[in-house]
């Protein structure tokens, strides 16, 4: 099973990964969506997010802007990190993911 976390503000992808309102959980079986879960972000904190996330049991994460220290912790985390996604809702992310159509290009974050 993937978990994947995409950090989203009214169900769109969020611009800046570090400070959120909430995260997306969306939970992938066989390619399939199984189930999907909002939950607020903590309070930011440089490096907190990747083991919060970590521990609740996410595998990828998917971003517009995230900087390479982040990068780095959530790598360390063996969360995989798919950054420079455009804005949009995230179960569509989600499925563009799965059907290998995730557009990622620069990563918009510069720290």
């Amino acid at each position: 099973m993937r978990k994947i976390a995409i950090p989203t503000e009214n169900g769109v992808l969020s611009t800046h990964f570090g400070h959120c309102k909430n995260f997306t959980l969306i939970e992938v079986q066989e390619n399939t969506m199984t189930n999907e879960t909002v939950v607020e972000a903590p309070p930011h904190e440089p490096g907190l997010l990747p083991k919060w996330l970590a521990e609740r049991g996410v595998t990828e994460i998917i971003s517009g802007g995230i900087g390479q220290k982040a990068v780095n912790l959530f790598n360390a985390n063996r969360i995989v990190v798919h950054a420079g996604a455009p804005n949009k809702p995230a179960k569509e992310l989600v499925s563009d993911l799965i059907q290998n159509k995730l557009a990622t290009g620069t990563n918009a974050c510069d720290h």
